[in-house]
């Protein structure tokens, strides 16, 4: 490919060469160099990309990117931009054939229910025949084969490879999160998206390394309604007006406001043979009775996003209802149905703000009791250990304190700090550092009533100790320990997640 061909649409000056030479690869990474290839040069955190000119030169680079001069010999070809990391972007969409154009790209931003969400929206699409990639926190699904996620949103020249990866599976559309880095260092920059869903807003990712303030955090967020066609609003959330005033895409509303495009009304929690969840009447643009079997009110606009899109997308009414009752996330509110007597979930929840909120919406159910599991990760803040105990302390009726990811850490010396936070409060604990053993107690000492939530985990299937990741799935353990116990002596036991 010629790189005339890659540059169009952007500024640019040629320090040296020609933008006729060809170019075999993109590369960012100097090690990976190889002759023929472009090389962006991107000044990050902890390295500058423009000290490795020289030597990527002399491995054969045809093109260099760059922001500042760089000493290379005349044969290279370098081509100054104001930003290496936006022109990434944007070469890389080129030189993949723009592979966004060909999907309907659905952009998801905000605090919380990005995850939640984008798997209701893949699931919803995916049923209704529309064949859908996904590219969010937990993994990267692109229509061939599912891939473990590093970032919650890739660099551009890796997103914009999954998305050709995606067209050549035969995908017509890709639901993705877009994280407030995401769009601050340009990892989004060449896609071309369909539609943008702001979710909520509140403080989180503030401090070193991530933003200096809300109002920065807020205003990255709202980059994404200037990159979208259509964007799709919560407006029950205080942030919502801000990011419509600030948008440049046509604009859609969901919310429990009457005047919502997409309107939930009569809202209702209900439990039945072990299972939490919600309905409510649909009103706006559509009339509707829905159901989801996923507990509390923030998955009443999670599956608003979801219906809006769906809609959008041309997605029948009574499809919509069948999908919804069935959509689940995994490791977010994620129940596993193993007695019609007690509820049992796994959660992400894995810091004092998300366990808080968790907790909050369990609450609303009236269980009998509010048993919380959880543990803390090693070679972290000890804060979040105090706060976490405090938290369960205070909101669960009864809390099992156990081992996370301990990392370099001491398990023990871990709990010790949870316990610190727990000791503030009333609240009765018992300490099980074997989280499979944890899980057991849990189990074998659940009362008819009780919600059980196992958190901090989420869709993780592993444990980290000491540098080396174990496999350790929660849904393994309670598999293993269904098989090794008198299951008759189980409240309520009647098994519809294994079977």
């Amino acid at each position: 490919m010629k790189l005339l061909e890659v540059l169009q649409g952007l500024d640019y000056e040629v320090l040296k060469g020609n933008t006729d030479t060809e170019i075999r690869e993109i590369q960012n990474d100097s090690r990976k160099v190889q002759p023929g290839d472009l090389f962006f040069c991107i000044s990050g955190a902890v390295s500058d990309g423009h000290t490795y000119a020289e030597d990527v030169a002399a491995k054969g680079a045809a093109v260099i990117v760059v922001e500042k001069p760089v000493n290379v010999p005349d044969a290279v070809t370098v081509i100054r931009v104001d930003s290496t990391r936006y022109a990434m972007g944007k070469i890389s969409s080129a030189f993949y054939g723009n592979p966004s154009e060909k999907l309907t790209v659905i952009g998801l931003t905000g605090t919380k229910g990005k995850t939640t969400t984008t798997y209701m929206i893949r699931e919803m699409l995916e049923r209704s025949g529309i064949k859908t990639g996904l590219i969010g926190t937990i993994e990267i699904i692109d229509g061939s084969q599912k891939i473990h996620a590093d970032n919650t949103t890739p660099e551009s020249m890796i997103l914009h490879k999954y998305l050709k990866n995606m067209v050549e599976n035969g995908c017509k559309a890709v639901v993705m999160e877009v994280s407030s880095q995401g769009l601050m260092l340009d990892r989004v920059a060449g896609v071309d998206f369909d539609y943008g869903i702001f979710t909520n807003l509140s403080k989180d990712h503030i401090g070193p390394n991530e933003h200096a303030s809300f109002e920065e955090y807020r205003d990255w967020k709202a980059k994404l309604f200037t990159l979208c066609k259509t964007g799709i609003f919560n407006v029950d959330d205080a942030n919502a007006a801000y990011m419509m005033e600030h948008a440049t895409c046509e604009k859609l509303t969901y919310g429990e406001r009457t005047d919502a495009d997409y309107c939930a009304k009569d809202i209702e929690l209900y439990r039945e043979k072990g299972v939490l969840g919600i309905q409510y009447a649909l009103c706006g643009k559509l009339d509707a009775k829905i159901v989801v079997d996923l507990p509390g009110e923030f998955s009443v606009h999670n599956s608003l996003a979801a219906v809006a899109v769906a809609d959008q997308m041309q997605v029948g009414i009574t499809d919509i209802q069948n999908i919804l009752k069935e959509a689940k996330a995994r490791g977010r509110v994620e129940m596993i149905p193993i007695s019609d007597s007690f509820t049992l979930m796994i959660d992400y929840a894995h810091n004092a703000m998300a366990l808080e909120s968790l907790l909050t919406a369990l609450r609303a159910y009236n269980p009998k009791r509010l048993v919380t599991l959880f543990g803390c990760g090693g070679n972290r803040s000890r804060d979040r250990r105090f706060e976490m105990g405090e938290v369960s302390g205070k909101m669960s009726d009864f809390t099992i304190i156990t081992s996370d990811n301990p990392r370099d850490e001491e398990p023990l010396a871990i709990i010790a700090d949870i316990e610190t936070g727990m000791k503030k409060t009333d609240g009765e604990y018992v300490k099980i550092a074997d989280r499979k053993e944890a899980i057991r107690y849990a189990i074998l000492h659940a009362k008819e009533g009780d919600v059980i939530v196992l958190a901090g985990k989420g869709h993780e299937d592993y444990q980290e100790i000491h540098g080396v990741k174990h496999h350790m799935d929660e849904r393994d353990l309670i598999r293993e320990i269904l098989e090794e116990e008198d299951v008759t002596n189980i409240c309520g036991y009647n098994n519809r997640y294994f079977a």
